[in-house]
């Protein structure tokens, strides 16, 4: 099965260290792209091409502020990703209480 493109799949988007990073900067507050350069210590273009991915699909919004270009963090395009992992965290919760029923049935067993 080929992998979807970066640019249509927030999964995908998120895959990146550098994007993750970028993620978790514009988190506490808005930043401009030169502030982004010098909080990750990545080169503009490198930042530019990230925040362009990102913007894709819907994890940043932008307005400018004068010439400067602000960017933010867009939480709702998470939600996806927080649905996927909520429902792994309620399958592994349930085996984990099945395990420790399991173990607390043996324990009384053996007595």
């Amino acid at each position: 099965m080929a992998r979807a493109a970066t640019t249509s799949d927030v999964f995908n988007a998120v895959a990146e260290p550098c994007r993750r990073e970028i993620i978790g900067a514009l988190a506490d507050r808005e930043r401009s792209v030169g502030e982004l350069v010098e909080t990750l210590r990545l080169p503009q273009p490198v930042v530019s091409k990230h925040l362009a991915v990102l913007r894709a699909v819907d994890l940043v919004g932008v307005r400018n502020d004068g010439r400067r270009r602000v960017y933010r963090l867009e939480p709702a395009a998470l939600v996806p990703m927080e649905e996927w992992l909520s429902g792994l965290r309620r399958t592994w919760s349930d085996r984990f209480d099945r395990f420790d029923a399991l173990l607390a049935e043996l324990q009384d067993g053996g007595s």
